[in-house]
């Protein structure tokens, strides 16, 4: 299934770790695909409310944390400036669906990064 919201459709996701050679384009790409996903599952499945928007952001979370060992194998981190740019990437998925008081620790709660 292919993303149909515009917002979505015209942000680039994980920009600053795409400019910073620290982090490996093929993993920031697998990042973006994290939230593309996220966006997808957002669109097929309408949660209604921040509840259910909270399990889909939170799973999304967990892939995330799985990624993390590749990052340590190339050398790099989810660290500072990786979690501040995927926290704010999570907190515009949620807004662009209409989530505006959405939490974002709650959205990333299950991170270990």
């Amino acid at each position: 299934m292919a993303v149909t919201n515009g917002q979505v459709t015209g942000h680039v996701f994980l920009k600053a770790l795409y400019r910073d050679g620290y982090y490996p384009d093929h993993l920031v790409d697998r990042g973006k695909e994290i939230l593309l996903r996220l966006c997808e599952r957002v669109e097929a499945e309408r949660p209604d409310g921040l509840d259910a928007l909270y399990v889909l952001t939170q799973a999304a979370t967990e892939e995330f944390n799985a990624l993390q060992d590749a990052f340590w194998e190339a050398d790099s981190d989810i660290e500072t400036v990786a979690r501040e740019e995927m926290a704010e990437d999570f907190h515009f998925v949620a807004r662009a669906y209409g989530f505006e008081d959405a939490d974002v620790e709650e959205l990333i709660g299950t991170r270990d990064w």
